[in-house]
């Protein structure tokens, strides 16, 4: 075993790739296989101070003959004091095609998750893209995602293996469609993790909750890697359509790639001041997908939102069990909404997702039910483009919200009642599966009705009505009932809103 020491600033070189600042260390190097058989390992020692940069670049010159590339990596955890970040440190891979933004020469991610990986041809640790390991300098990222105030000192062990290669399988994708019910109503969860990133269930277990929990299809997010793609195929099915896509999990937000090509990877190497955003949303859609932004309001480390919304095709409000910050999300959202109306321009819908990772994590708490014409990936988009969807709690609450004019004119979610200013509108709420709930309907006002609380049945009809002078706009929310005081219950379902007015 050979040893490399990168400790302080000698041997390293401050760079920029386009977007955020990147340290690259000095090569490591192996002999080739021409000079014996069997593994062989090198081990690089440093130090990161704080107020390093994203990402930190260590070369690893492959030599011809290598069968499969390991690594592993440790790095220490001081004490720090109350409310200073410790260290994380995260890892992946880029082979010889290089680093360049956009992932060309992009392997693989585990991020924090794991603590060792491996590839070839034939195989790779999940997370991890298997194929041919080529001869070329390939490069192991790390990512410092947070720095303590002693410094991060960091061990990493690379070992090749040589041989003949493996056989790389072309990989298999899920299809992009399932038997469906014609034009209906279809249950989803587009935020899930499995083995493939951060999240403990395998493909398989996901799937198998999310049919018990009653939904039509799913969306794999995996944090920063595309490699989950090539194992959900044998799992969908007539009943379960499988969407593709990744969480694009940056330093300052996560969004989720909803929906795109097979295979396709989205790279994550910016900040909001690097100006690379809109790239890669365009990226996305290029590749079929939706563009949405996760948790907004989250108050995890690199969590917040800060590219803004100009980009998004849907925005992500309810994340999980309903928490403070999903209540931040859903008053952000809805001030978006009245500035949308008072400027005249495109509103961006809601979702809601269970961004499940491991038990007790409940997949399809919330779910996004959504008015799509079948159950494929194009009809599916459209109707979460649209705005035709509303968010539950479970495959148990039903909701149904129209509003209907004077002679017969009627709107549903996500559409618009074409009435003059002064028409009377009657606001219709029929809602199945939450007992003891009550209904607020939301407008470009405020919360203008708040219903009694609904029978222990879980079933009622709610009636409200207004003019389009009064609301541009209806939505409604079915909450728990409240804790204490006049704080709001915690959110069983919401809609979309119907839009009111000839615009």
């Amino acid at each position: 075993m050979c040893e490399d020491d990168h400790a302080g600033i000698g041997r390293r070189a401050v760079f920029v790739t386009g977007a955020a600042a990147a340290l690259t260390l000095a090569t490591v190097s192996f002999a080739s296989a021409a000079d014996g058989p069997g593994p062989r390992t090198r081990t690089v020692r440093g130090t990161l101070p704080p107020g390093s940069p994203d990402f930190v670049y260590v070369p690893v010159d492959v030599p011809s003959g290598v069968r499969e590339i390991r690594v592993s990596y440790t790095y220490d955890r001081p004490a720090v004091p109350a409310g200073t970040p410790g260290n994380a440190l995260d890892i992946g891979v880029f082979d010889e095609r290089g680093t360049e933004l956009g992932g060309r020469g992009f392997r693989g991610w585990s991020g924090g998750a794991r603590s060792e990986f491996f590839l070839r041809a034939d195989d790779a640790t999940p997370g991890y893209v298997p194929g041919p390991v080529r001869a070329g300098t390939w490069h192991i990222a790390l990512g410092p995602y947070t720095v303590a105030p002693q410094g991060l000192s960091y061990e990493l062990t690379i070992t090749l293996t040589y041989g003949e290669p493996g056989e790389t399988v072309p990989p298999v994708y899920p299809p992009r469609r399932a038997k469906g019910r014609g034009r209906a109503w279809y249950r989803g969860d587009c935020h899930l993790h499995s083995v493939h990133s951060d999240g403990r269930r395998t493909p398989a277990e996901i799937a198998a909750l999310a049919r018990a929990a009653g939904l039509d299809f799913i969306n794999s997010s995996e944090h920063n890697t595309h490699s989950a793609h090539a194992h959900w195929a044998d799992l969908a099915g007539d009943d379960l359509l499988i969407l593709l896509g990744e969480e694009v999990t940056t330093r300052n937000g996560h969004v989720v790639a909803l929906g795109t090509d097979p295979g396709t990877f989205v790279d994550w190497r910016y900040r909001a001041r690097d100006n690379r955003f809109g790239r890669f949303a365009r990226q996305v859609r290029r590749a079929g997908g939706l563009v949405v932004p996760a948790h907004p309001h989250a108050t995890c480390i690199g969590c917040n939102w800060k590219f803004g919304f100009g980009e998004a095709d849907a925005v992500e409000v309810w994340n999980g069990p309903y928490t403070p910050d999903d209540e931040v999300a859903l008053a952000d959202w809805d001030g978006m909404l009245v500035a949308s109306v008072r400027e005249g321009r495109d509103w961006i819908p809601a979702m809601g997702s269970s961004d499940a990772h491991r038990d007790p994590d409940t997949v399809g708490h919330p779910q996004t039910v959504v008015l799509a014409d079948d159950l494929t990936r194009e009809a599916i988009q459209e109707g979460i483009r649209a705005g035709r969807s509303y968010v539950a709690e479970s495959a148990k609450v039903s909701l149904a919200l129209t509003a209907s004019g004077g002679r017969g004119e009627h709107a549903g979610i996500g559409e618009r009642l074409r009435v003059d200013a002064d028409t009377p509108v009657t606001v219709r709420l029929e809602v199945s599966g939450a007992p003891r709930c009550t209904v607020r309907f939301v407008t470009d006002q405020g919360v203008l009705f708040t219903s009694a609380p609904l029978p222990v049945s879980g079933s009622g009809v709610v009636e409200w009505r207004t003019t389009a002078s009064y609301a541009a706009y209806v939505r409604a929310e079915l909450r728990h009932e409240a804790a204490a005081g006049p704080l709001p219950g915690a959110l069983a379902a919401f809609t979309n809103p119907v839009f009111l007015g000839r615009e």
